[in-house]
């Protein structure tokens, strides 16, 4: 099994299923391919229909676009847990993933996910502020319902989707609510969640366009 990922200073889409497949032990390769003009840039093209990564490849299979990769995995091993085993949480985790793929533009646009950046305020927007709200909300009463640390009690697809998140609300210093310090802890405790970060800040190439 390949998974196919961009940068890991940068690549938020990529992060979301190597760590789930990292923290549920689902054993693959790891493709990185830059996201520059390199000589040795590996054409997207050539492993994905969209020309974008994240991109799954199971003997053949091909799977992309980060929340079907991790419905796939879920399926492909119902055994590691993927999606609260509840149907009533795994409705939740499922309708607040899907906001995740949908939503948020203005946080996504104007702080983008940066594992090497130096942490410091921005000047955002209200819709940033909004996305915000809407963030701690989402976490604060997952948190309170299951009791933590992940926001369905263990470590689902759901976290895989807002993991990106915590690095933003980190770097650009976006809120100062419990619920996010006790989530971004958890988070960052993970030691899937350290390998990538090192891994982003050991990379030394810098694209202007991903730095805010």
């Amino acid at each position: 099994m390949k998974l196919y990922i961009g940068n890991q200073k940068y690549s938020s889409w990529s992060l979301r299923p190597w760590i789930a497949m990292k923290v549920k032990g689902v054993a693959f390769e790891q493709v990185l391919c830059r996201f520059d003009d390199h000589p040795e840039r590996i054409d997207f093209k050539t492993f994905s229909p969209t020309g974008k990564v994240p991109m799954l490849d199971n003997g053949g299979v091909k799977v992309w676009e980060s929340l079907a990769i991790l419905e796939y995995l879920a399926e492909l091993c119902p055994d590691k847990g993927f999606w609260p085993g509840n149907i009533d949480q795994r409705a939740h985790a499922r309708a607040i993933s899907t906001e995740m793929l949908g939503g948020f533009m203005p946080l996504r646009s104007e702080c983008p996910m940066n594992m090497a950046r130096k942490h410091g305020a921005i000047e955002v927007s209200d819709g940033v502020r909004g996305d915000v709200a809407r963030i701690e909300q989402i976490w604060s009463e997952c948190l309170a319902a299951s009791g933590g640390p992940f926001l369905f009690g263990e470590f689902s697809n759901a976290d895989a989707m807002y993991a990106p998140v915590v690095n933003r609300m980190e770097i650009y210093l976006l809120s100062d609510h419990p619920a996010v310090a006790a989530y971004s802890t958890a988070m960052k405790a993970l030691p899937a969640w350290q390998e990538w970060q090192a891994a982003g800040r050991a990379e030394p190439w810098i694209y202007p366009e991903d730095e805010a």
